[in-house]
Parts: C-alpha cells; sequence; structure tokens
C-alpha cells in the first residue's frame, strides 16, 4: 500500500532532503526584544542574498503561521516547529535547564541534537541558551570550558578581529585561555580564511611580568600550544589592539571581553549619535553633511554592528549562534549568514578535528595535527 502523505510531510520533505545543497538553520522566532515578526523578517532578508538556506522555525505556531504564510519567499523553505513558551531574558539559566523542555529556545537547540539542522540561531537570554547548548549538545571531548566568540571591526585587510570569551563565563584559568586560543585560531582560519591566525592575550599591558597570574601562566605555555594549534603567538596585547591590525585574535576572560564588547558597542552608537547631532545643528552644518553624503553612508555602514551580529558558542558538539536580543530584521539576517558560512566550511567538524589532533585541547605539544 503506498503510504499517505500530508501537506505538512510534503513540506517537510521538501526542505529536509530533495535538495542536496541546502543548509538547513533552527532558529529561535520567539526570543529576541522586537518579537517574532523581526525574526521572520530577518529570514526573509537572509534568502534575498542566499537560496541555498531552509528553516526550522521554533515558537507558538498560531503566531508563527500567519507570519510565514505572509511572506511568498519562505513556501517550501520553513517549517514551523510548535513550542508553546518562550524564554525570556529574566529567566535563570538553572530554572530553564529544569523546566524549559516545551520553550523555543530549547527546540531550537535540539534541531541541531536530531541532526535536522546544522546551525542554531537565537536572539534571547545568553546565559539559558549556553545552558541549554551544555546539556544537549554537550562539550566537544577536550575542552574545558566553551567560549562566546565575536567578530570586531577592525584594521585588519578582511575587516574583522575575533575576540573570545565575551559572556560564557566571567573566569578562565590558564587551561581554559590556552583552549580559547585553539579554538579562536581555527574560527579566523576556517570563517575569515586566515591560514595561520595571530593570537594576542589581552592584557593591561604588553610587558611580560604585568597582569593577572593566570595571564602570565598562560603566557608561558602559549608558544607550545601555538605550534600545535598553528598560529602565532605575538604576545601580551592591550584594549587599543582589539580594532587594531596587531592581532587577528584576542583571547581574553568571560567578564572582560563582555564588557569590551558592550563598551565598543555602547561608543560606536555615542559617535554615530553625536555625528548626527553635529551635522543637523545649522543649515550650513547641513549642507555639509549632504556634500558629504556618500561617505558618512559608508562610514555608518561599517561602523553598524547589525551587519556583524552574532556570537559563536566554541566548544560545542554543534554549532549554535547568539544574535543581540535587540536585533531587527538585519541583525537577525546578519546572523543567519555567519550561522550559513560556518556550516558551509564544516567549522565545527574541523574545530572538533583540531582539538583531538592536539591532545587536550593543545596542551600536550608533542601531538600535531594536519587539519584546517
Amino acid at each position: 500500500m503506498t503510504p499517505v502523505v500530508d501537506a505538512a510531510d510534503k513540506t517537510e520533505q521538501a526542505l529536509f532532503g530533495l535538495v542536496g545543497d541546502r543548509v538547513v538553520i533552527s532558529v529561535d522566532a520567539m526570543g529576541g526584544d522586537r518579537g517574532p515578526a523581526a525574526v521572520v523578517a530577518g529570514l526573509v532578508l537572509a534568502l534575498s542574498d542566499n537560496v541555498l538556506i531552509a528553516f526550522v522555525l521554533h515558537g507558538d505556531e498560531a503566531v508563527l503561521n500567519p507570519l510565514v504564510a505572509a511572506q511568498p519567499q519562505l513556501s517550501g523553505r520553513c517549517v514551523v516547529r510548535h513550542a508553546p513558551r518562550a524564554v525570556t531574558m529574566q529567566d535563570k539559566p538553572s530554572q530553564v535547564m529544569r523546566n524549559g523542555t516545551d520553550t523555543s529556545m530549547w527546540s531550537c537547540v535540539d534541531s541541531v541534537k536530531t541532526g535536522e539542522a546544522t546551525v542554531a540561531v537565537s536572539c534571547g537570554n545568553t546565559g539559558a541558551l549556553m545552558a541549554i547548548s551544555m546539556l544537549r549538545l554537550r562539550k566537544l571531548p577536550g575542552v574545558n570550558r566553551p567560549a562566546i566568540a565575536c567578530l570586531w571591526p577592525s584594521r585588519n585587510a578582511g575587516g574583522f578581529n575575533v575576540m573570545l570569551d565575551v559572556g560564557a563565563d566571567v573566569k578562565a584559568e590558564p587551561e581554559d585561555l590556552l583552549q580559547f586560543a585553539m579554538m579562536g585560531a581555527s574560527y579566523a582560519r576556517n570563517g575569515l580564511n586566515l591560514p595561520r591566525p595571530r593570537v594576542g592575550l589581552l592584557n593591561v599591558g604588553t610587558e611580560e611580568t604585568k597582569g593577572r597570574q593566570e595571564l602570565k601562566a598562560a603566557f608561558e605555555r602559549m608558544p607550545a600550544v601555538a605550534a600545535v594549534g598553528d598560529f602565532e603567538f605575538v604576545g601580551f596585547v592591550e584594549g587599543g589592539d582589539i580594532p587594531g591590525d596587531r592581532v587577528d585574535v584576542i583571547v581574553t576572560d568571560g567578564f572582560t571581553g563582555n564588557v569590551a564588547l558592550k563598551t565598543g558597542e555602547g561608543t560606536a552608537k555615542l559617535i554615530s549619535d553625536f555625528m548626527r547631532e553635529a551635522f543637523g545643528g545649522s543649515l550650513l552644518s547641513k549642507l555639509g553633511a549632504l556634500l558629504a553624503l556618500g561617505s558618512l553612508r559608508r562610514l555608518q555602514k561599517r561602523m553598524d554592528p547589525r551587519r556583524v551580529n552574532g556570537g559563536v558558542f566554541l566548544g560545542l558538539n554543534g554549532t549554535v549562534v547568539k544574535s543581540h536580543g535587540s536585533a531587527d530584521a538585519l541583525g537577525v539576517a546578519a546572523a543567519i549568514k555567519l550561522a550559513f558560512d560556518l556550516a558551509k566550511s564544516g567549522f565545527n567538524e574541523r574545530l572538533a578535528a583540531r582539538v583531538a589532533s592536539a591532545g587536550l585541547a593543545g596542551l600536550d605539544a608533542g601531538e600535531q595535527g594536519e587539519v584546517s
């Protein structure tokens, strides 16, 4: 007897296998500050630039189905997974781990665990997302502490530096900093196409005698890890090097990294606001702004944090991209683009192979790996 296939099953068949080159991305629709409408609009923007993406969208189907149906571009490219509850920004990670199985965030991460999707994207509560990801995906063998890596606009030829950790955990032991260097170098190699990334250890000065004891201990052991991880260790770097061209990867603990990240974002917005006020202050300044409109737009685009939106959880058995909670459609689309690029490069598989080849995340300098 021929099995009966309903319309929903046909949609899923088309989404998950009949078009071989598609990359399926799992998206938490309910976690952002702007609501699911902004997330769905972000999916549409992402599709306008890339026809090889498909989505599993997680959240309240009564809310999501009309939003998806109103976008013809999503037809045959988006399946809605019903999840009746959402994780709020106020929810504690411990509470979500105990009682969050019916939330959109949990469902989103589970799609990666089951192999239904390659990457998970969420705008939701960072602590809860890391807790769920740790619980459901588990750490890669050899990784002590996962990290969140972000792309930072810089003077380098590629336009960005990688910084980690920017908030997965507030502290880091020397072994953690060594692992962050290994994982950050792999991210830069595969995500930014840098064959031999330059890695620096963030400190209050470049002298070897400065800094906390754990920084000094990591500094002493980093050259051996660099030999295993195939990256160049440039030594200590300072805050001014984060957007500079001296390094490609900046390694720090999650407390310092998160403060630096939020400070950078706030400063970029402050400069943008000051420029808007300055060019709108008088008729003459408005005329000057009009004459410089092209240059100002290029500067605004380069400084726009939405276009580099998305921190990547490194060190897990699966790829998770954390978008800003306040992301609009453009920000969501940027996070999806990052997720797609990582999936197409096979980044997480390469990272796992690199960590495995280096023993305990590069701590055994006697093991040499031949992987990317």
